[in-house]
């Protein structure tokens, strides 16, 4: 699963020129899931993207707070693009991408995970052309990756063993 995570003042998002989901201060989400996915990573990348310290303290300084105790908002946007693979030829190559079908399945629950925290969430809509409208803030802009395991004791990047400092 791979989310682009970008802290905004404002963010909105309009399907065929109406507008369906529209967010003050928090956190714009760019969703891709990936065929492997499972609810592990769901819940990983949920936490994460609730936790993560990406706002100013009471004194404007640092990354001292995160999307919840700002009460921030979240917009999630599903994403398919973010596993288009480029290394070859002229042309993303998107195998690597969940079906629509368990892609939808997945972000479903995945903003379910985000609603269970109490802020205010609104989405795109999935599978459809969006036009996106970003107001960044500072600019900060993060990759937020987490594949499913392999097996017994190998990970993918963005596990348990690489999850950063508090």
């Amino acid at each position: 699963m791979r989310v682009i995570i970008q802290r905004v003042k404002s963010s909105c998002v309009a399907v065929d020129g109406e507008i369906v989901g529209k967010i003050g201060r928090g956190l714009n989400l760019l969703v891709g899931i990936a065929a492997t996915d499972t609810e592990a990573e769901l819940d990983w990348i949920a936490r994460k993207c609730l936790d993560l310290r990406l706002f100013p303290g009471e004194e404007q300084k640092g990354w001292q707070k995160s999307v919840q105790e700002i009460q921030g908002e979240l917009l999630v946007i599903s994403q398919f693009t973010l596993y288009g693979d480029c290394r070859k030829g002229r042309r993303p190559s998107f195998s690597g991408s969940a079906s629509p079908d368990t892609a939808e399945i997945l972000y479903d629950r995945f903003v379910a995970k985000l609603l269970q925290s109490g802020l205010r969430v609104e989405t795109g809509k999935f599978g459809e052309m969006m036009q996106v409208t970003i107001e960044n803030d500072g600019p900060v802009t993060l990759l937020l990756e987490r594949e499913a395991e392999q097996g017994a004791g190998e990970r993918g990047r963005g596990g348990e063993g690489e999850q950063g400092r508090e």
